[in-house]
């Protein structure tokens, strides 16, 4: 049987992969069925379905975007999952590198309930726009 840490790790890796495929269903599997994300304190996206719009938007937004998990810490069902995101925007061209994280509490099923997201908003608009 894997351990609670390489369960964890594995999760973090397979979700990277997930935001790297360009499914959006495949993000949107890593969540409870009334899973949310909140990002930067905005309004939150609330069940897969609006999970799979979310992912969608950056799908199409970037159309090489790559995830990668810089670094994963838990704690009981609390974990934190640290990313890089990097791609070329779809309409500017920019290449685009912007680093975060995600602060995610976890159903018993190692499903993600919730997910409040952390990027520094200005640079990533600023990249995009080539300032």
């Amino acid at each position: 049987m894997a351990s609670i840490r390489d369960m964890l790790n594995n999760l973090a890796r397979d979700y990277a992969i997930a935001w790297s495929s360009g499914d959006p269903e495949a993000v949107a599997g890593f969540f409870a069925p009334d899973g949310t994300i909140t990002v930067n304190r905005g309004d939150p996206f609330v069940g897969r379905s609006a999970i799979a719009d979310m992912a969608r938007g950056f799908f199409d937004e970037f159309v090489d975007l790559e995830v990668r998990c810089d670094m994963l810490r838990w704690a009981g069902t609390h974990a934190i999952f640290v990313w890089t995101l990097e791609g070329h925007h779809a309409e500017t061209r920019n290449h685009v590198i912007t680093r975060g994280w995600e602060e995610w509490d976890m159903t018993a099923d190692n499903k993600v309930q919730s997910s409040m997201w952390w990027y520094d908003a200005e640079d990533y608009q600023r990249q995009i726009d080539g300032a």
